[in-house]
């Protein structure tokens, strides 16, 4: 099912609305839809290369209003987002990270770079935007971590595709998740360090 579902996202890259259709797959990919718009991402990159930052745009811009849409499933809807993380194995986590948001100010920063690591990698990011509402995390800063790790994730895509082509798809589907995860560790930790430094 997973597979079809795939097949028939891919194929609406080639579609002559294949914009409209991004910004729909971003939007609901942020609470909902297992397939991510890397998908869509990458072949449209390649067909239109002058639009690769167009289509960078519109994945950024409607995957982190679909996060939005994603923590108010959580923040409104919290009992049955709390029965969803269930589903998903993750229940007493989250609960844990809701009392500990209330108790230590350490657990927010946490969060925050929490947050960042699932925009930026294969994490799946609906859980984190449901969770983010379910723990009633701060919503102007929620949005701004959704533009940045997405908006980097996604450049990254549309730029290397153009620039590398075929080289760096094959590179993103054997090691992409690990590339991704270790990229997002690192920029965590200069921007740790950064403050630091200012501060």
């Amino acid at each position: 099912m997973l597979k079809n579902l795939y097949d028939k996202t891919l194929k609406l890259a080639s579609h002559k609305s294949a914009n409209y259709y991004l910004s729909v797959v971003s939007f609901i990919e942020s609470s909902f839809f297992p397939i991510p718009p890397d998908v869509m991402i990458i072949p449209m990159s390649l067909a239109k290369k002058d639009e690769y930052l167009k289509i960078f745009f519109i994945a950024t811009l409607f995957s982190s209003l679909g996060g939005l849409f994603g923590y108010f499933i959580g923040s409104l809807f919290t009992d049955k987002a709390i029965m969803l993380m269930e589903f998903y194995g993750y229940e007493e986590e989250v609960l844990q990270l809701k009392n500990q948001l209330n108790s230590k100010s350490g657990a927010y920063t946490l969060w925050l770079g929490t947050l960042f690591l699932a925009g930026f990698t294969p994490l799946p990011f609906k859980i984190f935007t449901i969770t983010s509402g379910i723990i009633n995390f701060n919503i102007f800063a929620f949005f701004i971590i959704c533009l940045i790790s997405r908006g980097l994730r996604f450049f990254i895509v549309a730029y290397f595709s153009v620039k590398f082509g075929k080289p760096f798809i094959s590179f993103l589907e054997k090691k992409g998740g690990i590339w991704f995860s270790a990229a997002g560790i690192l920029i965590i930790i200069f921007a740790i360090l950064g403050y630091l430094i200012f501060k």
